[in-house]
């Protein structure tokens, strides 16, 4: 007999300074992701494969939604500004 899928809550936490965001379950941190797509993978190696992370209701996304990473996009944009010199 099979046993009955047990559906975990998983919170993604709201970015940290440097753009990243804990992905925890329960108590357990699975991961730290830096993308949405981290996301995903995080949760395939927990065993919780979710086809849609943006509109899972497995998923509680905490200090803003799928796609934002501030902290990240903004340190990329930095690092290529000073880079580009003219």
């Amino acid at each position: 007999m099979a046993h009955p899928t047990r559906h975990q809550h998983v919170v993604v936490h709201p970015p940290a300074l440097d753009g990243s965001r804990r992905v925890t379950a329960g108590a357990e941190t699975l991961g730290i992701a830096t993308h949405v797509d981290d996301v995903s993978e995080i949760l395939r190696l927990a065993d919780l494969y979710v086809t849609d992370v943006a509109a899972s209701d497995l998923i509680e996304w905490q200090g803003g939604g799928p796609d934002d990473w501030p902290g990240l996009s903004e340190h990329h944009e930095h690092g290529t500004d000073a880079s580009g010199g003219s």
